[in-house]
């Protein structure tokens, strides 16, 4: 059987037969980072979510990278040299089904394997508005396959289960009001909108995006 090591674009293999672990670092450059690039830095891991080249005046190019620490959500922008090298972090994003929620906390189903997984709510981005059945796409550590984060749809249709009585003939999306969806989340949405409507939100932020078709 041969064993191989993915460095960068090259492959490296590593002896068979071998009863030693090892543990391999990968590094990558500054400016090859885009969104979604994971790498480990300050003992976290950070995934990029936005990213610039800047260079000021006569001096050299640098990095500005926006990362968003997957563990407790902190954003920070930092500089990078060109050139400078990160601790690369492999990661894997896979489909998953949110089947149920009991004492283990959510249960997921791997839309490839059907395996079935708890994932913390604390893990799953956007789970105010996750129903039943929803795919969300999990993000893991492939080097121990710890579960770093799931992420729902950036738009999502939940239907309203409480607001108050719209007002006929107003369609004024500039005042809004207090509304209660299926999942138990309130979000602000405008006085046409009435109790049993369909409506698309942004799952970041929980803001009312349009009313939607049955």
């Amino acid at each position: 059987m041969n064993y191989e090591l993915r460095i960068k674009n090259y492959f490296v293999p590593l002896q068979p037969n071998s009863n030693i672990l090892h543990y391999f670092i990968f590094m990558i450059n500054s400016q090859d980072i885009k969104k979604g690039t994971a790498i480990r830095m300050d003992g976290s891991i950070w995934v990029c979510i936005d990213f610039q080249h800047r260079k000021p005046g006569k001096g050299n190019t640098i990095m500005i990278i926006k990362l968003k620490n997957v563990s407790d959500g902190r954003v920070l922008e930092r500089r990078f040299n060109i050139g400078e090298k990160l601790e690369d972090v492999i990661i894997e994003r896979r489909p998953y089904q949110y089947l149920y929620e009991d004492q283990s906390g959510r249960i997921f189903m791997n839309q490839e394997t059907f395996e079935q997984i708890p994932i913390d709510n604390d893990l799953v981005i956007g789970h105010e508005f996750m129903k039943e059945s929803d795919i969300v796409e999990v993000v893991s550590d492939t080097t121990d396959g710890t579960i770093l984060y799931a992420e729902m749809p950036v738009k999502t249709i939940l239907r309203v289960t409480h607001s108050e009585p719209g007002i006929k003939g107003d369609t004024a999306t500039n005042t809004l009001k207090p509304a209660t969806l299926e999942t138990g989340v309130e979000v602000r949405v405008p006085l046409f909108i009435n109790e049993g409507d369909l409506i698309q939100v942004d799952t970041r932020d929980g803001s009312y995006l349009a009313r939607a078709k049955e």
